[in-house]
């Protein structure tokens, strides 16, 4: 995705609050409590995020329900804007360290 289209996306109402929330993983519903974001557009605004490849489907464990439910993270640590010489978006993704200990966390905690 071009530089223009991730400004684009992140100047969507919503969407930075949402990637910046997702720095845990949380669902759809966790989402739209703690920022106040009407459920149905914080699903549209998830979708935009993730066909823009800054936010991912991180698991889909059993709700108290016993229903799966999606739960989303962002991929990326930092979004870097530069105008030097025009626009630059530079994307600072999640360390491999990272994503690997959030797995081993996941599967301790499963068990």
């Amino acid at each position: 995705m071009g530089s223009d289209e991730i400004i684009e996306v992140l100047g969507n109402k919503y969407n930075a609050e949402i990637l910046s929330a997702a720095s845990e993983p949380k669902s759809a519903q966790e989402l739209s409590d703690e920022l106040n974001v009407p459920i149905a557009t914080c699903y549209r605004r998830i979708n935009e995020l993730t066909d823009a490849d800054l936010l991912e489907l991180h698991d889909r464990p059993l709700s108290d329900e016993h229903r799966r439910i999606k739960v989303y993270r962002r991929k990326v640590e930092a979004v870097n804007l530069t105008f030097e010489d025009g626009l630059s978006v530079e994307l600072e993704e999640r360390s491999a360290v990272k994503n690997k200990l959030d797995e081993v966390w996941r599967t301790i905690s499963d068990s």
